[in-house]
């Protein structure tokens, strides 16, 4: 099965980052992904999280994640996209950082709801966001390929990943707006491929581009070889997930099945 991870630029004009997705899930489409995974923000993306991101959320029965279900329903694919949720009932101040993973029929497939905060290096994601719960990870499967959640920040934990691969996932799927700085690039390369190594799991990781994100969007295989990767401009990577090469590495280094520790909230 291919695969696709598009980088783009969100920022705060939600119909332009509409138009833009769109532009790359039909291209991605087009290269015969049947699974297209879109950043972190991709609804509507700041440097620093303000009141404008509280004024911008919406509830996953809004227009912007309507039409990011059609999109995946115009298209044939699954789309997976992060996006501003507001939560309603109690929580008025705060939003929830929430991945949709849209299927073809134009239904949930999966939704997921950031559980780490970005509380470090200078920002305070928690001031304007509300982790999520913690429940059963978050997957979906396509053609026999299952697809498991997790968001950016969520990357440096190493126990949430685990048990997303504990619940079956083949492949972690990890948007992100992966700010910039010194060393965060070869810290996310480092991560990225590690999860995939420690796993044996295909990485599928979608950032956003220049300026507010630090790209290097990729594809990882089990062994934690780089399938597809971009730079710092937008583009779409596509790499083909391939469940026999993930049983002969599973098979080599079953490392799932020596664990001898399990992770419990």
């Amino acid at each position: 099965m291919d695969i696709a991870v598009v980088q783009f630029g969100p920022y705060t004009d939600k119909a332009a980052n509409l138009a833009a997705l769109r532009d790359h899930v039909r291209a991605a489409a087009e290269l015969g992904a049947k699974v297209v995974v879109a950043p972190e923000y991709s609804m509507f993306a700041v440097t620093r999280l303000d009141e404008r991101v509280v004024a911008a959320a919406e509830p996953l029965t809004g227009a912007w994640v309507s039409e990011l279900r059609g999109l995946a329903a115009e298209f044939g694919v699954h789309v997976v996209a992060g996006v501003v949720e507001a939560p309603g009932g109690e929580i008025t101040d705060r939003i929830y950082n929430t991945l949709i993973a849209a299927a073809p029929d134009a239904e949930f497939a999966a939704v997921y709801r950031k559980v780490h905060l970005y509380d470090a290096f200078g920002f305070r994601e928690s001031d304007v966001v509300a982790p999520g719960p913690i429940a059963e990870p978050a997957t979906f499967a396509v053609d026999g390929v299952v697809f498991g959640l997790q968001t950016c920040f969520d990357l440096r934990f190493p126990e949430g990943c685990r048990r997303v691969a504990a619940a079956g996932a083949h492949v972690l799927v990890l948007p992100a707006q992966w700010i910039p700085g010194p060393a965060k690039v070869d810290q996310w390369t480092t991560l990225l491929r590690a999860r995939a190594i420690e796993n044996t799991v295909y990485v599928a990781a979608a950032d956003q581009c220049a300026p507010r994100g630090a790209g290097a969007s990729m594809i990882v295989d089990p062994a934690g070889s780089l399938l597809a990767e971009l730079g710092d401009a937008p583009g779409i990577a596509t790499g083909r997930i391939d469940l026999d090469h993930l049983r002969q590495i599973r098979a080599t280094n079953p490392s799932l099945s020596l664990r001898r520790f399990t992770v419990e909230p």
